[in-house]
């Protein structure tokens, strides 16, 4: 069996996609596909059409045809196979069986047709390894992104440290500059001007120096006298004058070069809640965007054994414009006994235990639309709690030993095979220290928190090529119960309850919007106690 082409054509002859498998011209593939919907009759059975040449095994595909392009000596009934596996692997990567959707995911199935097919002849192979082979992930790739982001975000971190220290010393200079003034102007012009002097806290000496009010405090609210001097207070100087904390007028220069580069600065104030959850919220592209969220609580024994493990999520729906609101979800769930869900009390709960289906009670009433900092609209809560320690995602042993005057501390980690942990940081509380700790071995990295007394160990990504790591370091000799509880934070991109979003339902009518669904598994409080 010989395969010349695999295409993907229109009714009425508009080639869409097309891969060739043997060595041809573009006029002679061309030219085979543009003859074949005039070899097509009205009202034959079969779905094959045979030349002087070549034969045609064709399938249709809603308002398309899937074709292959073979010589006349192959196998017709390894050509059926092969067209019947092609068309299974269709609707597997595009979102809808159109002109526009075959187009947009066109690069996407000739990576598919090639995994079939190779040098003409067809693989062994099914739809799953077929989309394995495709995802094509890869370690070094996803471990040099995680590399490139953390210093993207360590970069910023210091850039705003820098700019906060620059900030700090303006500060502490105008504060100098303005309290040698006060003092100044306190001790030479008491008496010829004492009635404009006002009271504040700046001056080294003189009038203004440690009497208390604040460090801007006009006296305005103080009862005056109409006659006679007061010798207990003073009226309130004109605006402008006494001393004030905060930014100078004129803009940082580190500040504005760096914006200049493009560079985004944030002010050093304090924001607003809503302010802050924007900023960290992820910008919303996609005109329904649904996030699957779970957050894990696990508390480990120091000797081993478990005393609680509890794992809360939400699916949550976010919509960019309103006339998308009138959807339903339907969703697969990976079928976990554990697993208990829960739907919001608007949501049609007969649909949902029948069918998978999260839609509202009301199917007239929409789904309100979110702005990118809104959290969404909660769908789906869902519950696991177990007492089966094979569904910790992540171990931790601490072992510490004291040996004359030092204390050797050994602390392994062993990660199963269930999730991919990613930006994995664990704490490890130190007694007081003078110095840092003498890290002799470590697989990842590590920093020391003084003030906290903290050895955080660092690992960006484990996956099937880490899944275990160890590191020693040794300290002055303390008890042991002072390396406890270790806290462990990480994340990863699939969840316990392996819930999927697998379509959205218009109640209006018309194709489906476009829609992109986010999953995440992420620590809440996860100690070794």
């Amino acid at each position: 069996m010989v395969v010349l082409a695999a295409s993907i054509v229109s009714k009425n002859g508009k080639v869409l996609v097309s891969r060739q498998f043997v060595d041809m011209s573009r006029i002679r593939i061309e030219g085979l596909l543009a003859a074949f919907p005039k070899l097509i009759g009205s009202g034959k059975q079969h779905t094959y059409v045979e030349t002087e040449n070549v034969r045609y095994v064709y399938q249709p595909i809603e308002a398309m045809y899937l074709l292959l392009v073979t010589n006349k000596q192959s196998n017709i009934l390894e050509d059926l196979d092969t067209l019947r596996l092609l068309s299974k692997l269709v609707p597997e990567y595009t979102m809808s069986l159109d002109e526009e959707g075959i187009c947009q995911t066109a690069f996407e199935l000739i990576f598919a047709f090639d995994e079939v097919i190779s040098l003409g002849h067809k693989e062994n192979i099914t739809v799953a390894q077929v989309k394995q082979y495709c995802e094509m992930e890869s370690h070094e790739e996803k471990l040099h992104k995680l590399v490139l982001q953390n210093k993207i975000d360590e970069t910023k971190r210091r850039m705003k440290e820098e700019a906060s220290k620059i900030d700090q010393m303006k500060i502490e200079k105008n504060r100098g500059n303005k309290g040698g003034f006060m003092s100044s102007m306190g001790s030479g012009r008491i008496e010829s001007s004492f009635s404009d002097m006002s009271i504040s806290s700046g001056g080294g000496g003189g009038f203004g120096s440690g009497s208390g009010f604040g460090l801007t405090s006009d006296v305005d609210s103080f009862p005056s006298k109409p006659k006679g001097r007061q010798p207990s207070s003073a009226t309130a100087p004109p605006k402008g004058l006494g001393m004030k904390l905060g930014k100078s007028q004129r803009t940082n220069q580190f500040l504005e070069s760096l914006k200049a580069e493009g560079e985004m600065i944030v002010e050093d104030v304090q924001p607003s809640k809503s302010t802050q959850y924007t900023s960290a919220a992820q910008k919303l592209t996609d005109p329904v965007t649904l996030t699957a969220e779970e957050k894990l609580n696990v508390t480990l024994k120091r000797d081993g054994g478990m005393s609680n493990f509890d794992v809360q999520g939400q699916l949550s729906l976010q919509i960019l414009n309103q006339e998308d609101g009138l959807i339903q979800v339907q969703i697969e769930t990976g079928g976990n006994p554990s697993v208990i869900f829960k739907t919001h009390p608007n949501m049609n709960k007969d649909l949902f235990a029948n069918e998978n289906i999260l839609g509202l009670r009301d199917p007239s009433r929409p789904f309100p639309a979110c702005q990118t900092g809104d959290a969404g609209v909660g769908l789906l809560k869902w519950r696991m709690q177990s007492v089966d320690e094979s569904m910790v995602p992540l171990t931790i042993n601490c072992w510490p030993s004291e040996s004359g005057n030092e204390t050797y501390v050994s602390i392994e980690y062993e990660a199963s095979s269930m999730f991919d942990l990613r930006n994995v940081v664990i704490a490890v509380p130190l007694p007081a220290l003078r110095e840092a700790p003498n890290v002799r071995q470590i697989d990842g990295e590590w920093k020391y928190d003084a003030r906290n007394s903290i050895l955080e160990w660092s690992i960006l990504l484990i996956d099937n090529s880490n899944r275990s790591g160890s590191m020693e370091f040794v300290v002055p000799p303390g008890d042991s119960s002072a390396f406890f509880p270790i806290s462990v934070q990480f994340s990863a991109t699939s969840t316990y309850s392996e819930l999927k979003v697998v379509n959205i339902l218009p109640l209006k009518g018309g194709a489906p919007p476009k829609f992109s669904q986010r999953t995440q598994l992420i620590t809440d409080n996860y100690q070794v106690v």
